[in-house]
């Protein structure tokens, strides 16, 4: 059944126009699926990554950061819709702070390190069909933030979800649109190529690419490391950062016994059994950042010898066709990361970043933080953390879970600056002007208000 199932998928993905190339990727992907491969890699086959380069060694001139990020694209991945987070549009249209969305903030990044380098550094999304006219539309407030000859976006391919048990593209009369799932980010590569863009920016004279995940303020366009990576004369790197006991999900590089080589495994590469190491933070001290940066003729010339098809780790992710209803039908989706190219490229490298340069959204527990006193906006759309400490933020899921939710309850933001941690439990609402001090956790099993202008410390009951 898998042969007739991949024709039948390859059908499907060219009817729909899918890139020929995108669906060669999948075709290699699928026959890994169909004997087995299962992307693992074991504890016993990698060496855990020590001592990296740190950026706070790396000295360079200021001509040296500004020729090298005038040689850089900036790629910011932006496909998602945020569904987790209850949103039904571009996760980047999320009102962030001071009235700015994701877009406001990076667009303002970027035009900001253009008049301070003098560089060209075009931007560049790589949206889904589901974000692409949103974030366009969004976009035309900034008319001076294309770069000539190049368009602000291409698009992320799309690939069927297969039936579990046989292998064939799910159908599902319900809702097709469910029937299709991105590749994962992954895909970027291949997108780059088959959107032709990737010759269009080497033809421009661009040489250096920096990507980041849209929801990540913290990976503005920074010289000092375009500078390091042009001078590093590496194909390829990774930023990482130290892990603390609270980075326990995040992939992280490690080195492959066998040869040598640089390699990143994420969570879904990891065994069960295994997860103890995995999430070890002095096993493996550094996390990967999912920023990246490649040098694209080395790109360019990989993807030529291989003819599209890059060969990263399978990743078999098993999940119901209705992400919303467990009890349909199973299906597998087959992913890449994009960080998995860290083995493809040889010499490739990785360096040790601030924290500060890692600043996901991706629950409202950290959109609360963002919004809140403990950062501060400036002049060039920079987060500016105010504060040594970082607040532990836990937010109950059933009334904060979802952004609407969040809203209502929470309209203006506390002062965290005092705060090391704050849990919720239950239904409260904040007034303005609410100061959180030291330790606070709050339960209720009614719902409740906290009046304006309240100062909480320590534990706090509600009603019962």
């Amino acid at each position: 059944m898998s042969e007739e199932g991949l024709e039948a998928a390859r059908q499907k993905m060219t009817e729909a126009g899918v890139d020929p190339v995108a669906i060669n990727v999948f075709t290699s992907y699928y026959h890994q699926l169909e004997t087995g491969v299962t992307g693992l890699i074991r504890e016993d086959t990698i060496s855990p990554l020590i001592d990296p380069p740190m950026l706070d060694d790396v000295e360079l001139s200021e001509e040296q950061a500004a020729d090298a990020l005038d040689k850089t694209v900036i790629i910011k991945l932006n496909g998602g819709l945020g569904t987790s987070m209850g949103l039904d549009r571009a996760k980047s249209l999320l009102e962030v702070r001071d009235g700015k969305s994701f877009l406001d903030i990076i667009a303002t990044q970027v035009l900001s390190a253009r008049k301070e380098f003098g560089a060209r550094l075009p931007l560049m999304f790589m949206n889904s069909f589901n974000t692409r006219a949103d974030t366009l539309k969004a976009l035309e407030k900034y008319p001076d933030l294309a770069v000539e000859g190049l368009d602000l976006d291409f698009l992320q391919n799309q690939e069927p979800k297969l039936d579990a048990e046989t292998l064939a593209p799910v159908e599902w009369e319900k809702d097709p649109s469910l029937e299709w799932c991105p590749p994962g980010h992954g895909d970027l590569y291949t997108a780059l190529l088959g959107s032709g863009v990737l010759d269009k920016l080497l033809a421009a004279g661009f040489k250096y690419a920096s990507v980041s995940n849209g929801d990540n303020l913290g990976a503005v366009p920074d010289g000092r490391l375009a500078g390091w990576f042009a001078a590093s004369g590496a194909p390829y790197a990774a930023e990482l950062c130290r892990r603390t006991i609270n980075d326990k999900k995040g992939g992280h590089l490690a080195v492959r016994k066998s040869d040598g080589q640089l390699i990143l495994r994420d969570t879904a590469q990891t065994a069960d059994e295994e997860m103890e190491y995995f999430t070890d933070e002095n096993r493996h001290p550094y996390f990967h950042t999912n920023n990246l940066w490649f040098d694209l003729e080395a790109l360019k010339k990989v993807l030529d010898e291989r003819h599209g098809v890059m060969g990263l780790q399978i990743i078999r992710n098993e999940k119901t066709v209705d992400p919303k209803d467990s009890s349909s039908t199973p299906v597998i989706q087959i992913e890449s990361a994009m960080g998995g190219a860290i083995e493809i490229f040889e010499g490739a490298t990785c360096i040790c970043v601030d924290r500060s340069r890692f600043l996901p959204v991706k629950t409202t527990n950290e959109l609360l933080l963002l919004r809140s006193d403990v950062y501060d906006l400036d002049d060039s759309a920079h987060l500016v953390k105010m504060t040594d400490d970082t607040c532990a933020i836990d937010l109950d899921k059933e009334f904060y879970k979802k952004v609407g939710d969040f809203t209502d309850r929470i309209p203006e933001p506390p002062s965290l600056r005092r705060a090391t941690s704050l849990t919720v439990k239950g239904d409260w609402t904040f007034g303005p002007g609410v100061v959180v001090e030291g330790d606070v956790s709050l339960s209720t099993e009614k719902p409740q208000t906290i009046p304006d202008g309240t100062v909480l410390a320590g534990e706090i009951p509600g009603e019962k």
